[in-house]
């Protein structure tokens, strides 16, 4: 198996670079060993995430260096409410994904076949160089899930650390414990997917399996420094009982620990669950509202226009302490890096004296414009 110490070496024509993870099979196929997946693939066969391939009798990574394109989103927008708020940061993503979510907001880049989706490119290198020269904080992996192109995930992170920029992953956690350790040491933040809390539901919508999602959370919060906040789409008749977001939290507070961010968000029919209606706003907030009484210290809705469902309380007098109205700040009351400045309790976050102004703005980069 390639040496994980070593830069990944990049066929530039072609975007294609050896994959860390995997092992030959006695019958001549190789297997994937990225994600729960465990893909067996015989010669020139892709996996489900359609980007990893088997090749010359080993898995490469076929989009190294490519992008769907390149946005400065608002933090909020990943959305992770407790790192660096109100500061810009550089998104991109590639193409492909290793679940196949019936309801897929970003149906069109995570189920792209490249071709048409991969219009832009560049090393990891020129990414942290960018960041920084347009200010973002940091670089968000998202749009399609990070763990698939593991490979330029990490070597991004690793420039972007060297430069001094942050590094964000949004994903589903649906890995392995020998890439989730690699990947997850070079990130600082997360927005971790939780999709339903039934193995049905993950089955039945998404052809995965639950445990391996719930294994991720356990070792983010156990094993490593990394940031992270959670987010559940809920899908009317799906995920979205009273039973089971009360099953959900209780599992967050007892095996998490009160502190981690919960995010409730509103569905709209999509891809291939067009047979939905809408989340209604009462069901995000009966969500909150159930998350907070189990002992979630910081629960929110998103999707939908709710100022207070947005904003950001202190758990132990109920100062209001981050106003957010979609995606703009309105309201301050942090103080010395993390603190409620009406009672002195520390906040749970990775804070700044100041918060940012980058306020909703959402602006499309071509990579190929930029000077650094």
């Amino acid at each position: 198996m390639p040496d994980t110490t070593e830069k990944t070496q990049v066929n530039d024509t072609f975007g294609v670079v050896p994959g860390r993870f995997w092992h030959g099979l006695d019958d001549g196929r190789v297997q994937c060993d990225l994600c729960p997946r465990f893909c067996k693939l015989n010669e020139g066969q892709r996996g489900l995430c359609f980007v990893r391939k088997a090749q010359d009798g080993g898995i490469v990574l076929t989009t190294y260096g490519r992008s769907s394109g390149y946005c400065i989103d608002p933090i909020e927008k990943k959305p992770l409410n407790h790192f660096l708020p109100g500061t810009p940061v550089l998104s991109f993503g590639t193409a492909g994904c290793n679940l196949a979510c019936k309801f897929c907001q970003n149906w069109d880049i995570s189920k792209s076949r490249e071709v048409d989706t991969l219009a832009d490119q560049a090393p990891p290198e020129r990414i942290a160089a960018v960041a920084r020269e347009l200010g973002c904080r940091s670089v968000a992996f998202t749009y399609n899930d990070p763990v698939i192109f593991h490979e330029y995930a990490v070597d991004v992170a690793h420039a972007c650390r060297e430069a001094g920029v942050k590094t964000v992953a949004v994903t589903a956690g649906y890995v392995t414990a020998e890439p989730r350790t690699e990947f997850f040491a070079a990130m600082d933040a997360a927005n971790v997917d939780l999709k339903a809390f039934t193995e049905r539901f993950y089955k039945k919508i998404c052809a995965g399996e639950l445990a391996p999602v719930l294994e991720t959370l356990e070792y983010l919060k156990h094993e490593t420094d990394v940031w992270f906040e959670l987010t559940t789409l809920l899908i009317p008749g799906e995920n979205d009982s009273a039973e089971e977001i009360d099953a959900m939290t209780r599992w967050v507070v007892d095996r998490l620990g009160p502190d981690v961010p919960m995010h409730f968000t509103a569905f709209h029919p999509d891809y291939r669950m067009l047979d939905k209606a809408n989340t209604p706003p009462a069901t995000l907030t009966r969500a909150r509202r159930i998350a907070l009484a189990n002992g979630v210290r910081y629960a929110y809705t998103g999707n939908v226009h709710d100022r207070e469902g947005d904003t950001t309380v202190c758990p132990n007098c109920s100062a209001p302490l981050i106003g957010r109205d979609w995606y703009e700040l309105t309201h301050w009351g942090l103080q010395q890096g993390g603190h409620c400045a009406n009672c002195g309790t520390a906040i749970a976050g990775v804070f700044e004296q100041k918060p940012g102004t980058w306020g909703r703005k959402r602006q499309p980069v071509r990579l190929s414009g930029v000077s650094a």
